[in-house]
């Protein structure tokens, strides 16, 4: 297929997926716990002619091509949504109270079932295969670990694999490709939660207790220190507590108090982050025992950083030049080179095989588009979903063709 080819039939498309995008915004599901959207997109998978195979724990796999001989691409699109309440203005606004796709998943999901339903329409001209990778549990950083462990890069073997993730509330126009360049793209990250354990009473007889929240403040306080005295000032490290949790009335000082956050480094060997780990343990414990408080720290959820092939990069820059012209542009232009602080779970693909990464712009802050994801308010400009479509199935074309 030609470029003017695939935009046509992405542009054909359009109508369908909006509708798709919309239905899936209505009914945002969290996690691994996804029986409508599996549901949903297995259903419109057998309608476009695939026979998909449920991997992992809520995963979907879908396979187009392997007629002819040559190399396997993985595309992938994650399913799941956020646990916020919905506060954007829109018609199709979550239909489930405290879940909302605010990270735009609905929107990649879309774009996905677009490109299969195009490429499965020129199956037999495909020079090897696509796998087609509908993935939950992005968010919580468990669903890419999860189906690689259940095969997903074998049978057939991936040679190469790419993504695609919308963004909103920057000055660039809708439907403008980025693509990341060569490299660490995107932080790690390892979640974290300190507990401090002290012995309440009245607020009345201080002395009576042993405070946990005094000790935590302090704890707070001190773990700065490891940013700003203890990581070499090239290295990138850093570390929030986003969530500080203590008692439940003014006048009662509590048993426990408790701190939750993130890590993030841009070290692929996570040497960085293993010193913010041994720190936070020894300064928690140092200050809880000071105080007179027992501290405990625990780690989860850890996802590494994001390497971005350089050639596979060059490759499908090229690519979205062809499909888009002057709306592909280098990442690199608007970051400065600079890696994101933000993860992705496709990370852990990235550091199986050569993997590369798009963003398209799905609302313009030029536009009215002022949200950014993860927020309750973001809203994410649909009419871009057929070039999301097409850049998903051209790229996977242009690789395979170029890998013969």
């Amino acid at each position: 297929m030609n470029v003017k080819e695939i935009l046509k039939r992405a542009s054909e498309l359009q109508p369908e997926l909006l509708e798709i995008r919309r239905e899936l915004h209505k009914h945002p599901e969290v996690g691994f716990d996804l029986p409508f959207t599996k549901a949903f997109v297995k259903k419109k998978l057998e309608e476009f002619g695939y026979t998909p195979v449920e991997m992992g724990k809520a995963g979907l796999v879908a396979i187009c091509g392997g007629k002819k001989p040559g190399k396997t691409v993985l595309l992938r699109a994650d399913t799941d949504a956020l646990p916020i309440y919905e506060e954007a203005e829109v018609d199709y606004r979550s239909e489930t109270d405290g879940k909302m796709h605010g990270c735009g998943h609905d929107m990649h999901t879309a774009m996905l079932l677009g490109a299969a339903k195009i490429l499965k329409m020129h199956e037999d001209e495909i020079p090897g295969t696509i796998k087609l990778e509908f993935q939950p549990a992005e968010e919580i950083f468990q669903g890419s670990p999860d189906m690689i462990a259940a095969g997903l890069l074998e049978n057939p073997h991936v040679d190469a694999a790419v993504m695609i993730h919308v963004t909103a509330g920057l000055p660039i126009p809708s439907g403008t490709v980025m693509i990341a360049g060569g490299g660490i793209s995107a932080a790690s990250c390892e979640q974290y939660h300190i507990t401090v354990h002290g012995k309440g009473g009245h607020g009345s007889v201080p002395h009576e207790t042993i405070d946990p929240i005094t000790a935590a403040a302090h704890i707070h306080i001190a773990l700065q220190e490891i940013t700003g005295r203890e990581i070499d000032g090239h290295d990138y490290g850093v570390f929030t507590t986003g969530r500080f949790e203590a008692g439940q009335a003014s006048n009662v000082i509590p048993d426990k108090a408790e701190m939750w956050g993130t890590i993030r480094t841009t070290d692929p060997d996570n040497k960085v982050g293993a010193l913010i780990k041994k720190r936070i343990e020894e300064i928690s414990a140092g200050i809880g025992a000071a105080l007179r408080c027992e501290v405990s720290a625990e780690f989860y959820d850890f996802c590494p950083c994001m390497i971005i092939d350089n050639e596979l990069s060059k490759n499908i820059m090229r690519y979205m030049k062809e499909l888009f012209d002057e709306r592909a542009i280098d990442l690199s232009v608007i970051s400065g080179g600079k890696p994101g602080g933000g993860s992705e779970d496709f990370a852990f693909v990235s550091h199986e095989v050569p993997t590369a990464v798009m963003f398209l712009v799905a609302g313009s802050s030029g536009d009215g588009y002022i949200y950014g994801q993860h927020h309750p308010k973001v809203r994410f400009d649909d009419s871009v979903l057929h070039r999301g479509a097409a850049a998903y199935a051209y790229s996977a074309l242009r690789l395979l063709e170029q890998s013969n």
